[in-house]
């Protein structure tokens, strides 16, 4: 194995040492015996050139926004702007601690305040509440507050959610870790809401529904409003998956959609940083009349000081504290340096970009929702499909090229999907770059396919057991065969 292939247990040797504290320099400290170790902490050991050269070579192999494009549909990846990260190490915000009295913290407060209401603003929605830690947390808020307007006006029969089945997989999973039955319905060829299975299955038993427009498909619903007329007549709410918000930025607004509840990813619309296991942010808003059952505390203002404020029919706290400090701090001063005028261009430069790759792709890959798309669209698979190539061979061989493949097989409403959303941020020149590889690997698919079969070729690793990974993870360097 190549040295700069290997982990840093593997460049391990017993008592190397890159740098060592002088013993004499540091005060006497009495460790109680239950507190010690009984065996030494299993650590590498290596030097300090060692060490740099491992993790110089490690930084080199990773993959992300900042290295290449990153068609990830359902996912909006787009560049976190380095302002961003620069004004949230401010040591006014990173050396704040989340116990200091509000008095001392009133400019983050402030943040906070201002924040909620561009949210409030952008989304049509009365207030938000930025407690929770993760899009899908938010999404878990968004839940609780619908059962718990439910159970406050009695109206305990509610127990019900209704998902189409052409929507996020954290959908049916939020609802049911929130104690709700899953009602599925199917949707329409275009994975729109299909109105009659719609109202065939709503009663005095729905609580409401899940949904994000544009859809996961990228289309936008057109019936919006009628939906929202039925759930809101058979007396459930309408909760708004803000996945794909980054689509209607600065041009429509989920609230005058008709929807009560909603949460956004700020790592998605707001340029925050995406992956990894996070930061996350998940802040979630309300209509009018559900704001008292948001998480708490929200923050007010009364004249010129900002606090904490609770509410006695909030479904309570998510957090020990209150959010994600940092990833907020990102987020507003992305929404302060684009303000509302470039707000505005952000839907439609994504929406451009989404229609310009779909176009120019549509003659080799099979296009199941034909016509307009919005910011992400779905190719099911190639047209020329005799060789047997798959769509994760495809996706395999695009990482020989230098670009992160596409989301595939999702949504599941077709069998191949190749899920690909540019963002507003990419060039046409680095568009055209990847339309052009697209081209190369589909005829390399037809003349050569044992060649995309077996890809990726020039990657650390080949092609590896996806499923095994996720079931069998190997998280230990000893249990490594």
């Amino acid at each position: 194995m190549k040295y700069y292939n290997k982990l840093i247990f593997e460049i391990s040797r017993p008592g190397r040492m890159g740098y060592n504290l002088e013993h004499k320099a540091l005060p006497e400290v009495s460790i109680p015996n239950e507190l010690k170790r009984v065996v030494k902490a299993e650590l590498p050991e290596a030097s300090e050139f060692d060490v740099v050269r491992h993790f110089t070579n490690v930084s080199q192999k990773n993959f992300g926004v900042e290295t290449g494009f990153y068609p990830l549909g359902s996912c909006t990846m787009k560049y976190n702007p380095k302002i961003n990260d620069e004004l949230a190490g401010l040591s006014g915000f990173a050396n704040i601690h989340p116990l200091q009295p509000k008095e001392t913290v009133q400019g983050l407060l402030k943040l906070y305040y201002d924040t909620q209401s561009i949210l409030s603003e952008i989304s049509g929605l009365a207030k938000y509440s930025l407690n929770p830690f993760a899009g899908a947390h938010g999404e878990l808020a968004g839940l609780m507050i619908i059962k718990a307007y439910h159970q406050k006006r009695g109206d305990l029969k509610r127990t019900k959610i209704i998902v189409p089945d052409s929507a996020h997989g954290t959908n049916p999973a939020t609802a049911t870790v929130c104690g709700f039955e899953v009602v599925e319905i199917k949707s329409n060829p275009d994975g729109t809401v299909n109105l009659e299975a719609l109202k065939a299955v709503l009663s005095d038993e729905i609580a409401g529904l899940m949904l994000t427009n544009p859809n996961t498909a990228g289309v936008f619903e057109k019936d919006i409003l009628e939906i929202s007329k039925l759930v809101h007549n058979a007396g459930g709410l309408l909760y708004y998956d803000g996945a794909n918000l980054n689509a209607l930025l600065g041009m429509s607004r989920p609230g005058d959609m008709g929807f009560d509840i909603m949460h956004i990813n700020l790592h998605k619309t707001f340029s925050t940083p995406h992956g990894g296991g996070g930061p996350g942010s998940g802040p979630v808003g309300v209509i009018e009349k559900l704001v008292d059952f948001l998480p708490n505390p929200i923050i007010e203002k009364e004249g010129d000081m900002y606090f904490f404020k609770d509410s006695k029919d909030s479904i309570g706290a998510l957090g020990q504290f209150y959010g994600n400090a940092s990833v907020y701090i990102r987020a507003y001063v992305y929404l302060m340096t684009l303000g509302k005028e470039s707000m505005s261009k952000v839907g439609p430069y994504a929406v451009l970009n989404a229609n310009y790759v779909k176009d120019s792709l549509k003659d080799i890959f099979n296009l199941p929702i034909d016509g307009f798309c919005m910011h992400e669209f779905v190719f099911d698979g190639m047209k020329d499909d005799s060789t047997g190539v798959k769509t994760l061979d495809l996706a395999k061989r695009l990482l020989d090229y230098g670009y992160h493949a596409p989301t595939v097989y999702f949504p599941l409403i077709f069998s191949q999907s190749m899920m690909i959303e540019p963002t507003e941020v990419e060039s046409k020149e680095t568009l055209d770059e990847f339309i052009n590889i697209m081209r190369v690997v589909v005829k390399e698919a037809i003349e050569t396919p044992e060649l995309v079969k077996t890809a990726p070729h020039n990657t650390i690793v080949r092609r590896l057991d996806e499923a095994k990974a996720a079931r069998q993870p190997i998280l230990k360097f000893r249990d490594i065969k």
